[in-house]
């Protein structure tokens, strides 16, 4: 196996920081938490784990995870999110990696309302979160941005699992400061979008997640994650729309 090193980034994720870190601490190799000013127990936390915890102030997701890589010591590196942990079988599938890829993309599997979501579009979510960092960089999107490599992928078949809402409330607020960022995205890009869109393109991403993605498999889960799907890309478009007509958005709501 490759030394690695294993790269999270944080901002008050102490009910989050001690469940990723644990699940790579088999791999024994390098672990870089940088964290942005958290104000709770998360780098006391992260620092039990590691003495390479970095502190520095929020300049963007892309320019954050940039930096994070400037301070890791191993070409190959392993990102995760603090709400986010090795499965044991992605564990051992890494240990016995060949790694003769420029990369990997691993699937994701969602936790959510007390159930691991396997439909609706959540399920597999392949993502590229292994990577020999010479060989690519990170995408200069506002969100969900990506490391991008230059050669061949490989696809590893164990999965992250993923907590990303703790409640209902904690996914609605998750949206509403990503819907800003994507609007943003969406006005960076130069596009034009008529208020129509909004229900246009709403109405189609809860038919794609619950019909098409066969989201009703998860029951009042899939339910849920459909209908909160269609409220996200709603909003995004008409908070674009907003910027279309008055440029009142700002990049530095985000958290």
């Amino acid at each position: 196996m490759n030394n690695i090193s294993t790269v999270v980034l944080t901002k008050n994720e102490e009910k989050n920081i001690e469940r990723c870190l644990m699940s790579v601490k088999a791999l024994q190799g390098e672990i870089v938490v940088v964290d942005s000013l958290s104000d709770d127990r998360t780098v006391d936390i992260a620092r039990t784990f590691t003495d390479k915890v970095i502190i520095n102030p929020w300049p963007g997701f892309s320019a954050q995870r940039t930096f994070a890589l400037t301070h890791t010591a191993h070409d190959w590196v392993l990102w995760l999110d603090a709400d986010e942990e090795l499965s044991e079988d992605l564990l051992n599938e890494i240990k016995a990696l060949v790694f003769d890829k420029d990369g990997y993309e691993i699937p994701r599997l969602v936790h959510y309302l007390g159930s691991w979501i396997r439909h609706g579009g959540w399920y597999p979510d392949y993502t590229l979160r292994l990577f020999n960092k010479t060989r690519g960089e990170f995408t200069g999107s506002l969100v969900h941005e990506a490391f991008k490599v230059e050669g061949p992928k490989g696809k590893l078949k164990s999965p992250i699992y993923h907590y990303p809402y703790r409640t209902i409330t904690h996914h609605i607020e998750k949206m509403n400061s990503y819907t800003e960022l994507a609007a943003l995205e969406m006005q960076r890009k130069g596009k034009k979008k008529s208020l129509f869109s909004a229900f246009f393109h709403a109405f189609f991403r809860f038919f794609r997640m619950y019909v098409l993605k066969m989201g009703f498999l998860d029951g009042r889960q899939g339910l849920v994650i459909a209908m909160l799907g269609s409220y996200y890309v709603f909003l995004k478009y008409i908070k674009f729309y907003e910027i279309q007509r008055h440029w009142t958005l700002d990049e530095t709501v985000i958290k």
